[in-house]
Parts: structure tokens; sequence; C-alpha cells
């Protein structure tokens, strides 16, 4: 019963994490949008709101590597002492897609008019954190 109960709740938490994912990109979407008329469309916010989704949905929540329980040391011994690459991108990931997303918000809320470099910055660090987090993912569900 307990892992039924553990396992809807981890559901429930990946979901509110894309649902996160999603609000985000919609945000940068917004701010895009209106600043560059070519992607004032439908299509640029839903496949910024899906790539937001995927990428909260797989990169925050990354598997760790398994551990041996009798040291406390990784299983496999090839990577002791090395950075684990996938905690690393999705950390930077994270930072970037959330940092991105809260520029946006302020930038709409306190309806500045950025110039249109900080708009593309504010578009890339998106695009590459959420890229980061999906790639994380993907390779912590690899390595299992």
């Amino acid at each position: 019963m307990q892992t039924r109960v553990r396992k809807v709740a981890h559901v429930l938490e990946r979901l509110g994490l894309a649902m996160a994912g999603a609000a985000s990109g919609l945000f940068v979407a917004a701010l895009v949008g209106t600043s560059h008329a070519a992607l004032t469309n439908q299509a640029f916010l839903l496949l910024m709101m899906i790539g937001g989704a995927v990428g909260f949905y797989l990169g925050i929540d990354t598997p760790p590597l398994p551990f041996n329980a009798s040291t406390g040391r990784p299983a496999d011994g090839t990577w002791v002492g090395k950075i684990d690459t996938p905690e690393l991108l999705s950390a930077i990931g994270t930072f970037l897609a959330a940092f991105s997303a809260f520029a946006c918000v302020g930038v709409i809320v306190l309806r500045h008019d950025p110039h249109m470099a900080w708009i593309w910055m504010i578009m890339a660090g998106w695009v590459v954190g959420v890229t980061m987090q999906i790639v994380a993912g993907a390779i912590a569900r690899l390595r299992r």
C-alpha cells in the first residue's frame, strides 16, 4: 500500500514540475512574442510550453547513480571522484531556465521595454537551460 501511495505522490510531483515548466515557457514566449512579431503565434507558445514541461519533468528529478550499500560509495568505481554529469547539467539547466522565466515575469509585471539584445539573451538562456535539463534527464535514465 505504501508503495502505491509513494508512486502516486511521485507522479503528482513530476506533473507539478511539468506544469511549472510549461508556465515558465509561457512567460518566456509571451515576452519574446511581444517583442518579435514573427514569434507572435500559437505554435511558438505551444512549443515553448511543451519544451518547458518536458525539461522540468525530465531534468529536475534525475535518478542518482547507484551506490554500494556497504561502503556508501558508487557501485561502479569508474566515476569515483568525477562529476556526475547529469546532476551538473540538471542543476545548471534548471537555474538558467528558472532565471530566464523570473526575468520575463519581472519585465512583464514592471512593464519594462528592454533592448532586443536582452530579450534574445533571455530566450537563449531559456532554450539552453531546458535543453540541458532534457539531456540530463535522458542520460540519467539511460544509465540505470
